[in-house]
């Protein structure tokens, strides 16, 4: 008998990821945002009820972090608000909750990776809503799973690897900040991470996700363009310049260090990290085999 798993969120990167993963044994329900407004706390209820689902994966999120700074009560409403109704609706039912978080819940001044257990403390109004949706599913439902991630990016959408590739084809020459640290995370890696702690119910409680290893935006940005062309997917290299943040300031202030431990979770869920590097070269080249078809 298939489990029935309600993906609110389905129409974004991790969302498309997890339909298109989906083990065997799931039937997956699939709710993008226009069939399912998560700051509808009644419609929400009632759309959860209808559904009985046995687990709820929220990869719904407002992810605009320079917008949120003017649009604080709209990144509230979906990543503070809505998690809780999903918790709610969720213990009305007694179903599971897997919510998926964010590394913006720190403020980057740390210089080794960030535990689960380390204190939070967002920058800005990204983070700050984030860190208010954990603590809200927590509170509701304290079996509920937290999983927090970073810099996402998949074929699905809009991301920095495609903006790069973009912007690569069209320039030179490109400026971007070395002095903000972090690592990537391929969207089809982190659904397989999802879909593995699914597979566990007996966890609860934050978990960290991304893949293995650590660079800069920087660094990032020069191995999407080796890699595109080593590929043909750019047909000629761009030059990267690497700067300080400083010389491109934005409206939402970002942590200079956001590395995730996720020790924890490659032994809980029974996962080994993939090298950020690995998953890129992945990604790229179902990219360009899409762009072949």
């Amino acid at each position: 008998m298939s489990q029935k798993v309600l993906i609110v969120g389905a129409g974004g990167q991790l969302g498309r990821e997890l339909c298109r993963s989906a083990p065997a044994a799931v039937q997956c329900l699939a709710a993008p945002r226009g069939d399912l407004d998560i700051a509808d706390a009644d419609g929400v209820a009632r759309r959860v009820a209808e559904l009985a689902p046995a687990l709820v994966i929220n990869a719904a999120a407002y992810t605009g972090v320079d917008a949120a700074e003017s649009e604080p009560l709209a990144a509230r409403a979906a990543n503070a608000e809505g998690p809780a109704h999903l918790a709610q609706a969720c213990r009305d039912l007694g179903a599971r909750l897997i919510h998926i978080s964010t590394d913006f819940v720190f403020d980057g001044r740390a210089s080794r990776p960030y535990p689960p257990t380390a204190p939070t403390a967002p920058l800005g109004e990204y983070g700050r809503s984030k860190l208010a949706g954990e603590q809200a599913v927590q509170r509701i439902l304290p079996q509920a799973l937290v999983l927090r991630t970073g810099w996402v990016y998949s074929r699905f959408g809009g991301n920095f690897v495609k903006t790069m590739l973009r912007l690569m084809a069209e320039r030179e020459e490109l400026a971007v900040v070395d002095d903000q640290v972090g690592t990537p995370t391929w969207a089809r890696g982190l659904a397989r991470a999802v879909w593995a702690a699914a597979g566990r119910p007996q966890l609860q409680g934050i978990y960290h996700w991304s893949d293995a290893g650590v660079c800069s935006w920087y660094d990032f940005a020069v191995a999407i363009c080796e890699e595109a062309c080593a590929l043909g997917l750019l047909a000629r290299p761009a030059r990267v310049r690497p700067i300080p943040a400083s010389d491109y300031p934005t409206p939402a202030q970002r942590p200079h260090y956001s590395v995730l431990d996720k020790t924890g979770s490659w032994r809980d869920l029974g996962l080994e990290g993939v090298h950020w590097r690995v998953q890129l070269r992945h990604m790229l080249k179902e990219l360009k085999e899409m762009r072949d078809e």
